[in-house]
């Protein structure tokens, strides 16, 4: 069986962990601490980081793009009847989305405003970008699931949170892209990829009352997303730690 080894809120875990969901792939999932990495992780994973995917014959692979693409060639692909010019723009439009994730992260981790608006300003682009080439079917290329909604959905899930927990819309601009969070949301991949705790130990860290977001929750809610723990290095979706 497949192996992945994992961080609760990275989103380059998630990116690997939708792709097994979607292709029915059955797989187990270890959390490792970022903060005391185990030595057995460190001589498997040559940057230190996860997600790790150790295959059926025991190999570990490393780094989240060579890891989907490895799902995709060694399994039935998501896609069918997908030309290699085709192949290509999927590929690019993947990547324009998992350059997102530290934008994001770091958007999420703003103190203030100014620095919120700064730092969402810098994925506006791609965000219109990625909307002008979305079709006018449910997902990416019409109504077949493919790699592009996949690399894409660690971005719409977190910012169907933020929206759902601070009323606060990253993608209020594009109605498009509302509409796509939508199609892939009522795949259930969202939930479905993460451990059952996902947002809680999300809201702890982005959510947080130091945080511009956190400070946008709205009223007392139960959930324990809500009611943040303290910050620790092994919280964090960051550079030197998980991404």
């Amino acid at each position: 069986m497949l192996k992945v080894i994992s961080f609760k809120i990275c989103p380059f875990v998630e990116r690997v962990t939708a792709l097994l969901e979607a292709k029915g792939l059955a797989s187990d999932i270890e959390f490792i601490s970022l903060a005391n990495k185990p030595q057995w992780f460190l001589d498997i994973s040559p940057n230190g980081q996860v997600p790790v995917l150790v295959t059926e014959s025991g190999r570990a692979l490393f780094e989240s793009d060579a890891i989907v693409e490895y799902l995709d060639e060694a399994y039935p692909p998501l896609e069918t009847g997908v030309d290699a010019e085709q192949r290509a723009i999927n590929r690019a439009y993947s990547h324009l989305g998992s350059k997102q994730y530290l934008v994001q992260c770091s958007t999420m981790r703003s103190a203030d405003e100014a620095t919120y608006m700064e730092r969402s300003n810098k994925m506006h682009k791609a965000l219109g970008n990625i909307a002008a080439a979305k079709s006018a079917g449910r997902f990416f290329n019409g109504d077949q699931l493919s790699m592009v909604d996949v690399a894409w959905i660690p971005v719409f899930h977190r910012a169907l949170i933020i929206k759902r927990q601070t009323g606060v819309d990253l993608l209020e601009q594009w109605p498009i892209l509302q509409q796509w969070q939508a199609e892939l949301d009522a795949t259930g991949l969202f939930e479905a990829a993460c451990a059952e705790d996902f947002e809680a130990a999300f809201g702890n860290f982005y959510l947080a009352p130091t945080t511009y977001l956190g400070q946008q929750m709205r009223g007392t809610q139960d959930s324990d997303c809500c009611t943040p723990k303290a910050n620790t290095a092994d919280s964090a979706c960051a550079n030197s730690t998980c991404c």
